[in-house]
């Protein structure tokens, strides 16, 4: 059955869209609203814990005030940047000079997330990357997937994947039923905080994981959900149309509402030659939910103001046609 929200404006959404990372509106304010302070190694070592307590401070600070641009707009699902603790895998928060106050900045965000209705959720980049041959490499994306579980905690989200932290298998080293094996044992080395959270995307590379193989090699063995990113279907499908993709996808989430992602092309956009995985500023299309009940991150390069465009293209004039009959 087609399962439709009200959104806290009184627009009828079939999906909630979301963005990720950064508010391109607050962040070209001054001063800039921003979770993106981060340093270089260099100046890491050079300054030391105080410097790195300060930039978490003024970024948790600045998540609370992105939180409340969102809910002012009717936008309730976010991702946070990953930056917004820099050099995070270094150190334990505690040891902080700041920690409290960032403690105290955290929980105030989670907790007006939480209020409010808001859906958080992080994207760790990919080299966390659990299927490597390489412990080192293992060992590194354990602590970083961890300092993921943590924060999350610190914001009091619940430990299910409503706060999802989402990767990639991270490779398939030419034996992806091998790699994923090797996924799966590593996932059982994770803290709790982070293998309660923890989903799968498929990717976008014929030679990679496609939604089938996930759902094969890593949803069967871990129960772990599957994120359905639209675009990555285009050039990994494995053999299934998007419709049956997404409901493989969709079908992993339990009681859940299933997470999603969608971009388009900038080649098609920009009518340039670039890679077709690249991501266009914009959404043109209308996303097909085919009669799910789904929230999507539009992963879109003009972040909350494609949001903000797609609800003018498609929403607000669907609305406006219930509105006349």
């Amino acid at each position: 059955m087609f399962c439709v929200k009200i959104n806290k404006k009184g627009a009828t959404m079939s999906i909630r869209l979301g963005y990720a990372c950064i508010n391109s509106t607050l962040s070209s304010h001054k001063p800039r609203v921003t979770t993106n302070r981060t340093m270089i190694k260099r100046t890491f070592l050079a300054k030391g814990l105080p410097y790195v307590s300060e930039l978490i401070e003024k970024n948790t600070e600045d998540l609370l005030k992105i939180l409340q641009w969102n809910e002012e707009h009717g936008i309730t699902l976010f991702r946070m940047s990953s930056d917004i603790t820099p050099w995070a895998s270094k150190y334990r928060f505690e040891e902080l000079p700041g920690y409290e106050k960032i403690l105290s900045n955290f929980q105030k965000a989670g907790n007006f997330a939480l209020a409010h209705g808001h859906r958080l959720s992080f994207h760790p980049g990919a080299f966390c990357c659990l299927a490597s041959p390489r412990e080192k490499v293992v060992q590194n994306a354990i602590i970083d997937l961890n300092v993921h579980g943590k924060i999350m905690d610190m914001l009091n989200q619940p430990r299910d994947h409503n706060a999802k932290i989402n990767i990639h298998v991270g490779g398939a080293y030419g034996e992806p039923t091998v790699s994923i094996e090797r996924f799966c044992k590593n996932f059982d080395r994770l803290s709790e905080a982070t293998k309660t959270r923890l989903t799968l995307e498929n990717d976008d590379k014929k030679n990679m994981y496609s939604v089938k193989m996930l759902y094969e090699g890593a949803y069967k063995v871990l129960g772990i959900p599957i994120v359905f990113d639209y675009h990555h279907h285009k050039f990994c499908a494995g053999g299934m149309s998007e419709h049956e993709a997404l409901e493989m996808a969709a079908s992993t989430w339990g009681n859940i509402i299933p997470n999603c992602h969608y971009s388009e092309s900038q080649c098609i956009e920009k009518n340039i030659k670039c890679s077709p995985t690249a991501h266009s500023d914009y959404v043109y299309n209308k996303i097909n939910d085919y009669g799910l009940n789904l929230d999507v991150c539009l992963e879109a390069k003009a972040k909350e103001l494609a949001v903000l465009k797609y609800r003018e293209m498609f929403e607000n004039h669907e609305i406006a046609l219930r509105n006349v009959v």
